[in-house]
């Protein structure tokens, strides 16, 4: 179809008869489904039969006895912990354990699998490279 022949069918027809339709402008019982899943399936006799497997289910734990409310003000101070990085990780976690090993002389540069350094990178998700690390 071409652009002069709808046009033509645009004003001959109307150019409501040629607009998309949508929920807004249909009838009260247009109903497109927009994003939601359908829960079920038409069969052949143009009825829609309900599958019990297909309507979500919401699984909400139990919160009695739980303190803690849902909302946080806005006017809650500013946290006072200095931001995790990298280096402070390094000198918490992993740097006195080095630093005592290396004093009582059973420190070996071949043995950094017990710090949790990885040698390779093979089966994991996400693959360090040096255009990965932080600088």
């Amino acid at each position: 179809m071409g652009l002069l022949s709808a046009l033509t069918g645009g004003l001959v027809r109307g150019g409501r008869r040629m607009a998309v339709t949508s929920t807004k402008r249909g009838p009260k019982m247009m109903n497109k489904g927009g994003p939601a899943k359908p829960t079920g399936v038409l069969i052949s006799s143009r009825k829609f039969l309900k599958v019990k497997e297909m309507v979500p289910e919401f699984v909400v734990p139990s919160l009695e006895g739980f303190k803690l409310k849902p909302y946080v003000s806005y006017r809650t101070p500013e946290g006072t912990e200095p931001v995790l990085t990298p280096e402070a990780l390094f000198s918490q976690a992993v740097a006195p354990q080095i630093k005592k090993d290396f004093e009582e002389g059973t420190f070996s540069p071949d043995q950094l699998e017990k710090y949790g350094f990885e040698p390779t990178q093979d089966g994991k998700l996400f693959k360090l490279y040096p255009k990965n690390f932080v600088r």
